[in-house]
């Protein structure tokens, strides 16, 4: 199979991030993501503005070990729970997986198209195509379950109402939901500069310098932990994995909020 994916923008950066996730399991080994390797064996796409990427390389290879971690101790302390992974792209993580009943993959219409030509998904795996922003609420079959949320990669580009609408709408629809959001830095939004994203025509737009303030801008959310990628990323790396170097050299730009 030889895909191509007609994207632009931010839905076009979840090639960039695939790319990224499947060059370092086939190279140092910090992640092991083998559905990204397959997902970029079937796409016709140029890849070398990623394969060059060092700065955001890094940065997507933080958060997955940041994240997995993070999800898989939620999934063990809560059997059953319901994940919803919003902006999801060509995200893996579903397939890394374990204890979740059921796990809402949602994007723009546009990226589910190609996510579903490429990862054709049913059972306790389905795909929701809309804005998160919109009123996604019809689409979860279960509402009492524990619950999830992911916000992987989004925020910074946003704007703060956009962010804001997207917690109402997770307020809504769950009665009690945890939520993983990557948050970058204003400053980092600024004058950071990924070629590979800016190859796309995507760009930050917004930041928060951290969970706090963050939560001052979220009624009814509260932030109970935050992780530095930087910190956090080298230190399951040099504990479980080689290749640590890669924080060294090219730190990652954001943390992970819980809340």
């Amino acid at each position: 199979m030889n895909e191509t994916a007609n994207l632009s923008g931010v839905p076009e950066t979840m090639l960039q991030t695939v790319y990224a996730r499947a060059k370092e399991t086939r190279t140092r080994g910090a992640i092991h993501d083998d559905k990204a390797v397959e997902l970029v064996e079937k796409l016709h796409y140029d890849f070398s503005l990623a394969d060059k990427d060092a700065a955001m390389s890094s940065g997507v290879i933080a958060r997955t070990i940041v994240l997995d971690h993070l999800v898989q101790d939620y999934l063990a302390a809560h059997s059953g729970a319901v994940v919803v992974n919003i902006a999801c792209g060509l995200d893996t993580r579903c397939y890394r997986m374990q204890g979740y009943t059921h796990w809402y993959n949602l994007d723009l219409p546009e990226t589910i198209n190609v996510r579903a030509r490429l990862l054709p998904e049913s059972g306790a795996i389905s795909q929701i195509a809309q804005s998160a922003m919109e009123d996604w609420r019809g689409e979860i079959a279960e509402k009492n379950a524990p619950a999830l949320v992911i916000m992987e990669g989004l925020t910074m580009y946003l704007t703060q109402t956009d962010v804001q609408q997207i917690f109402a709408v997770i307020a809504k629809c769950f009665g009690k939901a945890t939520v993983f959001v990557e948050i970058m830095n204003p400053s980092v939004v600024k004058h950071m500069k990924e070629k590979s994203i800016e190859g796309s025509h995507a760009k930050f737009t917004w930041g928060v310098r951290g969970g706090a303030e963050l939560q001052a801008l979220l009624p009814g959310f509260t932030c109970t932990g935050e992780h530095c990628l930087t910190g956090a990323g080298r230190g399951i790396v040099h504990r479980c994995r080689p290749g640590a170097g890669i924080f060294d050299r090219h730190p990652p730009a954001g943390r992970t909020c819980v809340f």
